[in-house]
């Protein structure tokens, strides 16, 4: 079925007889069971829906993690001044403020520094790198979330006789740079199972595994918020040890023993328990405004510093760039035809000279989810083109953008299998449109995307919700289930702060209250605002909670004309 947004949309085809068997053998019911087939739930996954799990670390005989820990001892015993190097997102701020944080805690002399997006660039250039030396002598430096592909930094580190540990989960190939530690499960090594972690998840558990080598009587359970944080930030699965922190930290996590996040509530005058959703549409946002309009090192400041007024005026910084940074978006958003967008075939390229490069990731993430196919924001960067690419969970951007680079499609360009960043010369757009279209092309499928099964508006009630909310929680690569509803009218429409719908949906005396986050220069927003016609709904489910008090909500994510003459 063909959707206002241009998308095709069919019901999700699962096994029968393996929906059945899972239903009996874990007494679930239909839609449960077939979502835990469609999506490969393993059994450690399935016994977590009834069941409390104890983490354990993977990582415990892990060559990698067991050279890290070797050559860190080594460092730490001498007494040795340790630079610490991330990336300006809120993965590289985190696992820089937790490196940092255990640092400090075992006493160890070490600073940081997350590069400037604006002036120096992803990850750590040459003229930062000697000047960060020159200034500060270290004798080991450590990359987090950047580093990969960073050859000739780690040549200069060596010819310097500076140690180099990297840990990062961003695409890389042989041969390696020549640091002397690189924990990197894009590696193709014997923990690749584990590429689905983010930077500071990686570097938690290293630094877990430190501790129980050596003994120490130092605790990071309290960076375990931050880890999950920076995993849905930065779009990780919400899957097998991923998923299990999720589900761990939620259900634990006091909020007013945080004194960040109960300060970012009670300013935001949020009144309710925190969930993931809270952490991937709030809280990650401002944490991300820093590097995008300002600098990122006021992240780590926040995270590792010892002085609460000193948090409370950079919360209420970050606070306020990411209401600069919601402007600046909507008036780039306004300005795009939606329509035209999604004329094109394959990956989706937009260009404008004018765009801040802060916000093009974020544009990007917004046109990808709203025409369902990948997309790349470019603008000008000093006398070169950025680039920011989202992508679907059947397109690599990461690994196509580094082939890219070995074919001297780009200058630059590196990141994993939902985001990317990129340097070009204009003079290369066409050529490298061509190539990634050819390659999105070829794997397309003929639908785009799948809803679970077709609901009636009157079985939405709490036990439905319940049941659905057992799955989760949700995100990458285990959404909230989307469903069909067919032949409602869509009344009370309502456009509130000029970004978004509130209506309800009705059908037969049965009404639901409904929102619609599509832009409102969509075809979308156009028809639930103006047209009196019976739709298709496309909708998600959202038990909302607030002061204590919850409620059902449709999120409308697209709509199809219904032609049921009946």
């Amino acid at each position: 079925m063909k959707s206002f947004s241009g998308k095709n949309w069919e019901e999700l085809k699962s096994n029968k007889r393996l929906i059945e068997k899972v239903k009996l053998d874990h007494n679930l019911d239909h839609i449960q069971a077939k979502l835990i087939v469609s999506r490969s739930f393993s059994e450690e996954e399935i016994f977590a829906i009834k069941n409390d799990i104890v983490m354990k670390n993977p990582f415990i005989k892990t060559r990698d993690f067991l050279i890290g820990c070797t050559l860190l001892k080594k460092h730490i015993d001498r007494k040795n001044k340790i630079l610490v190097i991330g990336d300006y997102d809120v993965d590289g701020c985190i696992s820089t403020s937790i490196m940092v944080n255990f640092l400090k805690q075992n006493k160890s002399e070490v600073i940081y520094h997350i590069p400037d997006r604006f002036k120096d660039g992803y990850g750590a250039n040459k003229n930062l790198i000697n000047n960060l030396i020159k200034n500060h002598k270290p004798k080991l430096i450590i990359f987090l979330d950047c580093g990969s592909n960073s050859y000739e930094i780690i040549n200069i580190t060596n010819k310097q006789n500076i140690s180099s540990f990297i840990i990062d989960h961003h695409n890389t190939n042989m041969p390696f740079p020549l640091s002397q530690a690189f924990i990197n499960p894009k590696k193709n090594t014997d923990y690749k199972v584990y590429s689905y972690m983010c930077t500071a998840f990686l570097t938690y558990l290293f630094i877990d595994l430190f501790i129980k080598k050596n003994h120490l009587k130092i605790s990071i359970l309290d960076s375990q918020i931050y880890v999950l944080l920076a995993t849905v930030a930065d779009v990780m699965p919400i899957r097998k040890l991923n998923k299990f922190l999720a589900l761990n930290v939620l259900k634990n996590f006091d909020i007013n023993t945080n004194f960040i996040f109960s300060s970012l509530f009670k300013i935001l005058n949020i009144k309710k328990k925190l969930e993931l959703d809270d952490l991937g549409f709030l809280i990650a946002p401002i944490f991300n405004s820093a590097g995008r309009l300002d600098n990122a090192n006021k992240i780590v400041d926040l995270l590792v510093s010892k002085s609460e007024n000193k948090k409370i005026k950079i919360i209420e910084n970050i606070i306020l760039l990411n209401q600069q940074r919601k402007l600046i978006e909507k008036r780039c958003l306004d300005n795009f035809n939606f329509e035209n967008l999604s004329k094109q075939k394959g990956v989706v390229f937009v260009y404008n000279s004018g765009i801040s490069e802060g916000i093009i990731g974020i544009l990007a993430s917004r046109i990808k989810d709203y025409l369902g196919k990948p997309c790349i924001v470019f603008t000008n960067s000093n006398k070169i083109i950025k680039g920011s690419a989202r992508s679907t969970s059947n397109f690599n951007i990461g690994e196509y953008i580094h082939k890219a680079v070995e074919k001297k499609i780009l200058i630059t360009g590196g990141g994993h299998n939902l985001a990317a960043g990129m340097t070009i010369h204009k003079s290369k757009f066409d050529k490298f449109k061509n190539f990634l279209d050819k390659l999105y092309l070829k794997n397309k499928s003929l639908v785009d995307n799948f809803y679970v099964s077709k609901i009636s508006l009157s079985s939405i009630n709490k036990n439905f919700i319940n049941c659905i909310k057992v799955i989760g929680p949700f995100g990458n690569n285990n959404i909230n289930p989307i469903f069909l509803i067919e032949k409602v009218k869509i009344i009370k429409q309502k456009i509130i702060k000029k970004k978004f719908i509130t209506c309800f949906v009705i059908k037969n005396n049965k009404t639901v209250k409904a929102v619609s986050f599509n832009h409102l220069n969509t075809k979308i927003s156009y028809e639930i605002l103006n047209s009196k016609n019976d739709f298709d709904i496309i909708v998600k489910f959202k038990d909302n909670v607030w002061n204590n008090k919850s409620s059902i909500e449709l999120e409308i994510i697209d709509l199809i004309q219904n032609t049921n003459k009946t």
